[in-house]
């Protein structure tokens, strides 16, 4: 599959783009009229450029508000697009992008649009140019791509065909199937882009709110696949309208839509294989063949997660207070395990880029998989950066790469009853009391920069095979806190991804103060509060008047009640079960949570969340 993106995706000059697109391994690029406006290198030097990256340019847009006028308008909007078929020749491009008319648009009339683009498409042969009509979604008389197809066959002419657009399309929910059956010589080209389900104008949504394929809701691998029955051969490119990216670093962008075509084309192949082997669709080889990655199935659970600092004091004394046992020091390096059961935790001070002082931060996460060579090989094949690990003789080799936060991920291989061979590494520990609790890691939460939440998502979807559930978004003291849950099928690996809303700062600028945590699962929430705080933990102290809104909402029995409030223990309940849990103070950026799940609760305590973060922010500001 030929990959390919427009400039508008990116932010920085087109010079900067196109560096980008080459290093992140694009095979073309759609210039857009912006980008080459703002532009001081010629056209005959932009062409070189493109040629000296190895980057085809495959596509000059848009061209606006062309069809559905009067005649005096239509003398200019030809006159204009001899303008342009001239600088696409000195660009050494051969297809625009023409979109149905919107502003201008006064006569509904098909004939005289065939009329129109026929003439157009004669101007465009003169010139050596292709033109790929689009029908927006928006467009004031096609906003149809098979509207648009059905001119584009009227006018019959070689230098006229069709652009499909996947957002144009499932935007407006048309039904993709109809694909298959157009004539593969006038799909001139495809362009792809997801995004979140909005209830919102289709015109907004498209300028600000696109994102890349896997980061949204579309069924994208659904439109590749009639794409791909119809006998498409040209690239599939990107076309993304979206705030963030356009203030976002340019190469890290460009790899991020990388990335996305990467796990498109694979989605596309497994649709394709889905949905084959039948009378009515038999197995086929089409002539877009589209690659597959390394398989791998979804992590089978959490290994251990790493918390860094340089002051381990405050960490050390918070897991002993909930009743981890200190499991001793590594044997070659600066890093500590403590343990619950199977939940490890490993606390590392030794990681070179602490600076002195440095707040106590969640900085990897090791998961069980079937066989990590397989997946570290699929998420280095989807752009994920490698972050290796010394090793001495006889330890063991953990494969890594680094998420978009910079969050390090180590794939472990798994065992069935949850042990892990590296734990013999570390030296003798401190006796753990006999009958103390087990536990596991139900699940961490981590906060993502405001710039890379939609890749963050992309990436735990594509290298994990994590699945994203709908996002939900928790009111906090400073604003509200998207938050997006990644899931394995069984559950039994659950990761929260918060995008915590920007601080205003004395002075100007903005900052995110989000902190982060680990939460365990134990059997016997209320025994294990009572034995920490024998030992004297410090718990996140809930207001009485939480446990009063309690009361009237679920009617708990007194006694059960009274034990939650003196426990500063939180509660939930659903159709399915229930859930206890309570939260630790917070160490520099990171805090603990112990929770127990009851029956089939498969929450996150979601009504008290907006609780926490008052706690949280008051505490922060007394502080």
């Amino acid at each position: 599959m030929r990959t390919g993106i427009a400039t508008v995706c990116l932010s920085g000059t087109l010079k900067e783009k196109m560096q980008a697109c080459a290093i992140a391994g694009f095979d073309g690029i759609e210039i857009f009229e912006q980008d080459l406006v703002t532009s001081p290198l010629p056209p005959e030097d932009i062409r070189k450029m493109a040629a000296d990256l190895g980057l085809t340019l495959d596509l000059y847009q848009p061209f606006r508000d062309f069809d559905s006028v009067p005649g005096d308008l239509l003398a200019a909007n030809l006159r204009r697009a001899g303008a342009k078929f001239r600088l696409m020749s000195r660009l050494g491009m051969d297809t625009i992008l023409v979109c149905s008319n919107v502003a201008t648009a006064s006569i509904d009339s098909d004939d005289l649009r065939v009329e129109q683009l026929g003439q157009l498409a004669a101007l465009a042969g003169d010139h050596g140019v292709k033109v790929a009509y689009e029908a927006l979604a928006w467009g004031k008389f096609v906003s149809d791509y098979e509207h648009a197809h059905r001119l584009v066959t009227a006018v019959d002419h070689p230098n006229l065909g069709t652009c499909l657009d996947s957002f144009h399309i499932l935007s407006r929910n048309w039904d993709t199937a109809p694909i298959e059956v157009l004539d593969p010589a006038k799909i001139f080209f495809v362009q792809v882009a997801d995004a979140p389900k909005l209830a919102m104008d289709v015109l907004s949504w498209s300028r600000h709110y696109r994102v890349f394929p896997g980061e949204g809701q579309f069924e994208l691998a659904k439109f590749m696949g009639h794409v791909v029955r119809a006998g498409y051969t040209g690239p599939v490119s990107l076309e993304i309208f979206n705030d963030v990216f356009r203030q976002s670093d340019v190469e890290r962008t460009a790899v991020d839509g990388m990335r996305s075509l990467i796990w498109l084309e694979e989605q596309g192949a497994k649709w394709l294989d889905a949905n084959a082997g039948t009378p009515a669709v038999p197995r086929r080889r089409y002539p877009m063949e589209l690659a597959t990655l390394p398989q791998v199935a979804e992590p089978a659970g959490w290994n251990f997660a790493e918390v860094r600092a340089a002051d381990t004091t405050g960490l050390e004394t918070v897991l002993g207070q909930l009743g981890f046992g200190f499991d001793g020091r590594h044997r070659t390096k600066d890093v500590q395990l403590w343990s619950m059961g199977a939940a490890r935790v490993v606390i590392n001070e030794a990681a070179p880029d602490l600076a002195a002082g440095s707040a106590p931060a969640i900085a990897a996460l090791g998961f069980d998989v079937d066989s990590p060579v397989i997946a570290a090989a699929r998420a280095q094949q989807l752009k994920a950066p490698a972050v290796p690990r010394k090793s001495q003789a006889n330890e063991e080799v953990f494969q890594g790469f680094a998420a978009p936060d910079s969050t390090e991920v180590f794939l472990c291989q798994g065992s069935a009853d949850r042990t892990a061979a590296w734990t013999s590494e570390f030296g003798e520990g401190l006796d753990v009391p006999a009958g103390g609790s087990t536990a596991v890691i139900d699940h961490i939460n981590l906060a993502q920069p405001w710039q890379h939440f939609d890749e963050a998502v992309l990436f735990y979807t594509s290298a994990l095979a994590l699945q994203p559930q709908p996002f939900a978004e928790v009111p906090s003291p400073t604003g509200l806190v998207r938050s997006q849950v990644m899931l394995s099928a069984d559950r039994s690996v659950r990761l929260v991804l918060n995008l915590a809303p920007l601080i205003q700062q004395e002075g100007g600028g903005a900052r995110t103060t989000y902190q982060e945590h680990i939460a365990f699962a134990v059997d016997d929430l209320v025994g294990t509060a009572r034995a920490a705080r024998g030992r004297g933990l410090e718990f996140l102290q809930i207001p009485a008047n939480y446990y009063e809104d309690l009361d009237a909402r679920f009617g708990l029995d007194p006694d059960f009640l009274a034990t939650l409030q003196d426990l500063n223990l939180l509660y939930d309940r659903d159709a399915d079960g229930e859930f206890l849990h309570f939260y630790t103070a917070t160490v520099g950026s990171v805090f603990f949570e112990m929770v127990e799940r009851r029956g089939g609760y498969d929450g996150y305590g979601a009504p008290n969340a907006p609780v926490r973060h008052a706690v949280q922010y008051d505490h922060l500001h007394r502080s």
